[in-house]
């Protein structure tokens, strides 16, 4: 079996060098036939890479501890199910695992997008290659996941924070959105390679874009609700290093996907357009450095092994010859028009462009700082959560506001007469909010009180473009209100999809900030009988109580839960003991108050010889809006996702070309 797992990765990376130099070859020389066999060579590589996944998830189910890889991160007590899950819970595993999708996205996107033309996706090809020939070069020889040794009796476990139905999608979703960006870096240097720098790379690109932005963004709610539920502080997002290595190239895509409307409108942006697509594609390459290189302490990271220079290199490697060729094709990158008025919806695109990089910046300046400070001067320096607070203030709150303006604004130029009459209501609605709010008294947090109050403007703005759509389409239809909305959705699924998911954001900052700004908490040591009062709650700690689970023993207490002197709930946060793993965990109990729309959080931070035990707990008002704007978020990007066949029409029709060479 190991023999299988090492033959079919060397045949993964033998393939992916042949992608390489025969698809240059064959777009260099204009050989169809040399192109063709380098694409076909892509897809053999996946199925390369798909045989050598088999051989470890087989080994890891039979517990074949022979392997390594399968003694380190499993045990006989494993579940199954983490068992499988521990293919992506070691580094040999998961860059198995990033391969695999590499090679799968790869396959797909040379396969799908012939109709982009085949001269561009001729150089297409050997970019996917090399990507694909530096990833499988390192688990053929720098970090295999097919080592072995002499089987002991039972393996080391898996990491207990792993151990945990969330871990068996972030992780897994994070890669499809870090490797999906691939796709678009790719078809950016196919198009400055091939000197094809129209419109057609953006067009070819634009669902995979989607679809790695929108992978991205559930992986990160999926790791949000994980860290809340698992890891037991009481919070969803520490800005951990890791946790914003796979932020920056989530806000990356989202300029990108809103720039590349104004250049397939106006033909604008295009040199920023690349720019943001070289980005996104580097910041993927730079979190799962930071995963593996060992240069920080998280708990995302790997262990410190010899991976982290290969990754240093091929980073420093991809930034400069991909900034090199941008260099060298400028003159094909004029722009078409430019900016004709400050006021104007492509004005708008442009600073929310602004913003967003901005902000993505400030955050890999705070992530590298520390690493900077210690490598020249020997000294750690801690970037903490004030820094990234001020800037997700200064650069989100204007990012919010403009999530309003920006489709309100017309194309081109826009009267003051005409941005007054449109924006009365919204700008009402706000106000009305905002003194509602303070009524109620939301004014002790201004930053609070400005998310709630500009996001009440968003959704005014949402709610009306989906009442002038819907009535204009009556209007010229006459039917009912109900069909005239589901077909002005259908017909316009990029636009209509853009807005709910700018629902989803609106429900995420209401929910980040009541759960921030508005939050209470309480700690004390507890004997059996006290009890603590946390705003309208109090409660009484009624002893501890253990069971055992098939590989951990779970002690929690028991607490009563009661409010208006009624008891409401009876709550066991506690510990979890891992005996295989030699490890403790936090087990918090959460309890949802529907009504409210606030978690009650419950911890038992440590657990005494006496009986005794150190607790905690907090009052988080409106969280659970985060997790029902992950549900939104999905649906509006499902939504621009689908296939338009009116707007392919449109596209055959643009591009000529492009029927026949589909």
């Amino acid at each position: 079996m190991p023999e299988l797992g090492r033959a079919a990765l060397v045949v993964c990376f033998g393939l992916a060098l042949y992608a390489v130099t025969a698809g240059f070859a064959g777009a260099h020389l204009r050989r169809r036939r040399l192109a063709l066999s380098a694409q076909n060579a892509l897809v053999a590589a996946f199925v390369a890479a798909a045989v050598a996944t088999g051989v470890l998830l087989t080994a890891l189910v039979r517990s074949d501890f022979t392997f390594t890889y399968v003694s380190s991160f499993t045990s006989r007590e494993l579940p199954l199910t983490y068992k499988l899950t521990a293919l992506w819970g070691g580094q040999e595993g998961s860059l198995l695992l990033w391969l695999l999708v590499l090679t799968g996205y790869g396959a797909a996107a040379v396969l799908l997008d012939r109709k982009a033309g085949r001269e561009l996706v001729a150089w297409v090809v050997p970019v996917l290659g090399l990507v694909t020939a530096f990833f499988s070069m390192l688990v053929v020889f720098v970090s295999s996941p097919f080592k072995t040794h002499m089987a002991p009796d039972d393996g080391l476990g898996l990491n207990t924070s792993l151990q945990s139905p969330y871990m068996q999608a972030h992780p897994p979703m994070l890669y499809l959105g870090y490797v999906g960006l691939t796709v678009p870096f790719a078809f950016a240097m196919g198009a400055l390679l091939s000197g094809r720098t129209d419109e057609r790379w953006i067009v070819a690109t634009r669902r995979w874009t989607l679809a790695a932005w929108m992978f991205l963004g559930i992986g990160q709610l999926l790791g949000a609700k994980w860290a809340y539920e698992e890891v037991g502080w009481g919070g969803y997002y520490a800005w951990d290093p890791v946790e914003n290595a796979a932020l920056m190239p989530w806000l990356a895509a989202t300029a990108f996907l809103h720039s590349v409307m104004v250049q397939e409108k106006k033909g604008m942006l295009k040199v920023w357009n690349m720019l943001l697509v070289i980005l996104a594609f580097s910041l993927s390459l730079f979190g799962t450095f930071l995963t593996r290189s060992g240069v920080l302490n998280s708990i995302h990271s790997f262990t410190e092994s010899t991976i982290g220079p290969w990754f240093l290199g091929f980073i420093c490697f991809v930034v400069a010859a991909s900034l090199v060729l941008l260099f060298r094709r400028l003159p094909l990158l004029r722009a078409k028009t430019k900016l004709e008025s400050l006021a104007s919806r492509e004005a708008t695109f442009l600073y929310n462009n602004l913003l967003l990089v901005a902000l993505c910046l400030t955050i890999l300046w705070g992530v590298t700082f520390p690493i900077l400070s210690e490598a020249v001067r020997g000294e750690s320096v801690t970037v903490g959560r004030p820094y990234y607070d001020f800037f997700l203030r200064a650069f989100g709150l204007p990012l919010l506001l403009l999530m309003g303006i920006g489709p309100l604004v017309a194309w081109r130029r826009a009267s003051l007469r005409s941005l007054g009459r449109i924006f009365v209501w919204p700008t009402v609605t706000a106000l009305v909010a905002g003194a509602g709010l303070i009524a109620a008294g939301a004014g002790s947090s201004t930053p609070g009180l400005i998310a709630y109050t500009f996001s009440a403007f968003v959704a005014a703005t949402i709610v009306l473009e989906f009442a002038r759509g819907t009535q204009a389409r009556r209007a010229l239809s006459g039917e009912p209100i109900p069909r005239a909305f589901g077909q002005l959705v259908a017909r316009n699924r990029r636009r209509y999809g853009g807005y709910v998911v700018h629902a989803a954001i609106v429900l995420l900052a209401i929910g980040i900030a009541g759960s921030s700004a508005y939050d209470t908490s309480r700690s004390a040591r507890l004997a059996p009988g006290h009890s603590l009062k946390v705003r309208d709650y109090t409660l009484v700690y009624r002893g501890l109580r253990s069971t055992r689970s098939q590989n951990a023993l779970e002690t929690g207490a028991t607490i009563d839960v009661y409010r208006g002197g009624n008891r409401i709930a009876v709550m066991h946060p506690g510990k979890n003991d891992y005996p295989v793993e030699q490890q403790l965990s936090n087990e918090v109990a959460i309890r949802t108050d529907w009504l409210t729309g606030e978690d009650l959080f419950l911890i038992t931070e440590q657990i005494n010889p006496n009986g005794t035990i150190d607790f905690k707990a907090i009052i988080n008002p409106l969280v659970n809006l985060i997790w029902l704007a992950g549900f939104v978020f999905l649906l509006g990007s499902l939504v621009a996702l689908w296939p338009d066949a009116r707007e392919e029409r449109r596209l055959a029709v643009r591009y000529g070309r492009l029927p026949q060479e589909a």
